[in-house]
């Protein structure tokens, strides 16, 4: 059955490509106008470019960093001009500046990381709900990953906030109910820019261990997405949706 997200607005971090330009390609076929934001203009105007809105949504582009509290106080003002409202919110945007041992990263890029991963989905979430949501209500999705709920010694930093941020859409999800519902996405290893160091050079291998035999493409994301901000998942908040082939068994 066809979920549409007609009459809504969504605001998409990360959104120039990979996960984060699915989802809004997504929610825009899905009849939602969507505000695009990431770091570069050039990137985004790429992005809109190959995006086909339906029911009469429009899209449109906001530059800003994720990590910077001015940017997304700022984008989601734009948003607000731009198509009157804000209803679905969704922090994709993430980086993961340093590879290796956790006990070993250097404090800037130990920052960094939380920064955006962590601490910008939380401010990116206070602007949107005081803003918009605390009177009209709506949707929050956090895109965390399946490394919140495992251990992997490569890339602990990036997990540890990752599992951070699926206790915080847990927390937020009990705060700001019944208005607004809050849930988070965990993607397995999914074939993106971010993720190609590890699957680029060996993905039939690394899908061989996948029980469903291939790796995440950005628009099993997508259609996830969509569907938890859409009226079908009204009962669902809280929750943890882990979207990976079956990685975790």
């Amino acid at each position: 059955m066809e979920i549409r997200l007609d009459g809504r607005v969504a605001l998409v971090t990360g959104a120039s490509k990979g996960i984060g330009q699915a989802i809004a390609a997504e929610m825009a076929a899905a009849g939602a106008s969507v505000m695009l934001s990431s770091r570069k203009e050039g990137g985004l105007r790429a992005a809109a470019a190959s995006i086909t809105p339906t029911g009469g949504a429009d899209i449109d582009v906001f530059a800003a960093n994720a990590g910077d509290p001015e940017a997304a106080a700022a984008c989601v003002s734009a948003t607000l001009e731009r198509f009157g409202g804000l209803d679905i919110l969704v922090n994709n945007a993430a980086t993961n500046p340093y590879m290796g041992r956790m006990i070993d990263i250097d404090l800037p890029r130990y920052d960094k990381t939380y920064e955006v991963n962590l601490r910008g989905a939380f401010v990116w979430t206070q602007e949107a709900y005081h803003r918009a949501m605390a009177e009209r209500g709506g949707c929050v999705i956090n895109i965390a990953s399946i490394g919140g709920l495992s251990v992997e010694v490569a890339i602990g930093h990036y997990n540890v906030t990752k599992a951070a941020l699926i206790h915080l859409t847990r927390s937020l999800a009990k705060e700001l109910a019944p208005g607004v519902r809050v849930n988070a996405i965990c993607p397995g290893l999914v074939k993106t820019d971010m993720a190609r160091a590890l699957w680029e050079s060996n993905e039939d291998s690394v899908a061989a261990h996948v029980p469903l035999r291939r790796l995440g493409e950005p628009s099993d994301i997508a259609e996830a997405a969509v569907f938890l901000a859409s009226d079908r998942a009204s009962w669902i908040t809280g929750t943890t949706m882990v979207v990976d082939g079956g990685m975790l068994l």
